[in-house]
């Protein structure tokens, strides 16, 4: 888990360290990637079927902290 996201960890041995869902070897990017080519949560949910509608949640709160981090809360 990372602090604030208890959805969401960080392991150096699971996809490289990429921020992951904890259960799964399934990226927050990968998340977002899915939904930027136009697939719906439901879409995802159904092909994924270990995600949560939960995780969507933790998804965008952990890529809004990453961009006020990177680029700073205007």
């Amino acid at each position: 888990m990372t602090a604030g996201h208890p959805r969401i960890t960080i392991e150096p041995d699971k996809r490289d360290g990429k921020p992951c869902i904890p259960r799964m070897r399934i990226s927050v990017n990968d998340v977002l990637g899915w939904l930027a080519h136009g697939m719906t949560e439901e879409e995802i949910l159904d092909e994924h079927p270990g995600l949560e509608k939960e995780d969507f949640a933790a998804v965008y709160a952990f890529a809004a902290d990453v961009a006020d981090a990177a680029y700073g809360n205007h």
